[in-house]
């Protein structure tokens, strides 16, 4: 007899072996981009445990997983590099407490209406940052201060490789290609049976299993006996660093840039599935306690996360406990086997972080920009990148959203978009007037999820003189997840708006 509800008998399965997968996911990427950020592999390991555990009940997105992200790793490593370690700690505190109030305010729905472009050229300049950084620690060497050092120092690395020679450098570059070949060897021909595990473990794994066997001596993975000894609680500097307004700046472009990547992969994250619908507000809150919490252990910043949450989904995860499991297994493994951690060389942790960035370096968004929504889009996603990649992260993302605000000039009169619903019977219809921006999409998202899936839709936006590429990707997604669930829909408009929103 079993002692768990009725309720839950019917997910708790599902749930478990999801959040296996999940664990296996995690793990790597928790140390490779704590590594990334310029900070020991237990700082990231905490932000997981407190992402799965704290973060996963108080969630408002089910099936979202959180942690350290990628997506932060440039702006940590630049403050580290600036402030020193022991900053992290009062800049997360406040972040987390901005992201929370933002909750608390209904903001959420906000982060959804930033420019896809902006976004995706943000994550493409971060992943060649993180490429170029990573591509040093393939040779046990750090990181270099900045993004355009990194770089240009790339081809002296390789040049100064000597083959055959069994030196530090060239062994670890051995291990760094021996995960990586590993990783994508294993995405491509893996039977189907053995589907779930990730490309990321099998990568780790064969790279610490060459290093032993051929007993390498090169820089491996450092994380102290008890995990309790990498926590870090605030000190007595711990107030007068939140004073500082250097400090509050970073916090504030933390919290937005944290904000916005934990919204939109939850968004994404709702796309792969029909059960229960993320809750934007609720999610910053949550997000916001995990960052206060990340603040008060000294640990690194978190974020949803796109890569874990898919393997979640994927493995077929039901609800949230999945995401509290994996987070009590990456606390047992830490807690109960730190030796084996520390048998995983750096260089492979490098390895898994270079495939991470590339991938985040997504050409094919930016060719779909241009075909779809022309060249404006396209120009905003490739300055974001550049000024990311040349400059800093907050620099990048305020250039682009800089440039999302030219979209608005020759509709500048038409900017209130007004929407009229009528229902009749079984159906209703959706009548916009207005051009439909980024401006009011927090607007039109909320009037269309209100209509109720058991409903017919036509959606009249024959009146809509311009559709920029926010709404139109908005409105896009929106319609074929819902004809996906079987809702009826039907969008009257001239073929232009029709192709622009791809139905």
């Amino acid at each position: 007899m079993s002692l768990l509800p009725a309720s839950l008998q019917k997910t708790f399965s599902r749930d478990f072996t999801a959040s296996i997968v999940v664990f296996l996911v995690a793990m790597p990427l928790c140390m490779g981009i704590a590594v990334a950020s310029g900070v020991p592999p237990e700082k990231g390991l905490i932000t997981g445990i407190i992402g799965g555990i704290v973060v996963g009940f108080l969630a408002g997105s089910p099936l979202q997983v959180s942690g350290p992200a990628a997506g932060l790793a440039v702006i940590v490593f630049e403050l580290v590099q600036q402030h020193g370690i022991s900053a992290l700690g009062p800049i997360l505190a406040l972040a987390g407490a901005i992201q929370f109030v933002a909750g608390v305010f209904k903001l959420g729905g906000w982060f959804r209406a930033i420019s896809p472009a902006v976004v995706h050229g943000m994550l493409a300049g971060i992943g060649a940052l993180i490429v170029a950084g990573q591509f040093h620690v393939l040779f046990d060497a750090k990181p270099l201060p900045n993004g355009l050092a990194n770089l240009s120092a790339m081809p002296g690395r390789l040049l100064g490789l000597t083959p055959w020679s069994a030196s530090a450098a060239e062994a670890a570059f051995f291990i760094g290609v021996i995960t990586i070949a590993a990783m994508l060897v294993w995405e491509k021909v893996r039977p189907q049976s053995l589907r779930l595990v990730p490309g990321a473990l099998v990568g780790v794994v064969a790279g610490t299993l060459v290093s032993m066997l051929i007993s390498f001596d090169i820089a491996r993975v450092s994380v102290p006996a008890s995990i309790i000894a990498a926590v870090v609680p605030p000190d007595q500097t711990f107030v007068g660093m939140i004073m500082n307004p250097a400090i509050v700046v970073t916090a504030l472009a933390i919290a937005f840039i944290a904000s916005a990547e934990t919204l939109l992969s939850a968004a994404a994250v709702d796309r792969m599935h029909d059960g229960v619908r993320t809750d934007y507000d609720k999610e910053l809150r949550a997000q916001g306690v995990g960052n206060l919490l990340c603040g008060f252990a000294g640990a690194l910043p978190m974020t949803g996360v796109i890569v874990r949450s898919s393997a979640n989904v994927q493995a077929g995860a039901l609800t949230r406990a999945s995401a509290i499991m994996h987070g009590v297994w990456i606390l047992g493994f830490v807690a109960l086997l730190p030796w084996l951690l520390q048998t995983i060389p750096m260089a492979a942790l490098g390895g898994i972080l270079v495939v991470t960035g590339f991938r985040l370096v997504s050409v094919s968004h930016v060719r779909h920009l241009f075909h779809n929504h022309g060249i404006l889009p396209a120009a905003i996603w490739a300055a974001t990148f550049v000024m990311v990649v040349a400059t800093d992260l907050l620099t990048g993302v305020l250039v682009g959203l800089g440039l999302s605000l030219v979209e608005l000039v020759p509709h500048a009169r038409r900017l209130n978009l007004r929407v009229l619903r009528k229902d009749e019977g079984n159906s209703s219809e959706l009548q916009l007037t207005g051009a439909a921006t980024f401006v009011t999409l927090p607007k039109l998202s909320n009037a269309l999820d209100a209509v109720s899936k058991d409903r017919k839709l036509t959606l009249d936006i024959k009146r809509v003189p311009a559709i920029d590429h926010t709404v139109a990707e908005m409105l896009g997604e929106w319609i074929k997840r819902r004809r996906a669930g079987g809702m009826t829909i039907e969008v009257d408009g001239h073929p232009a708006q029709l192709k622009r929103i791809e139905v």
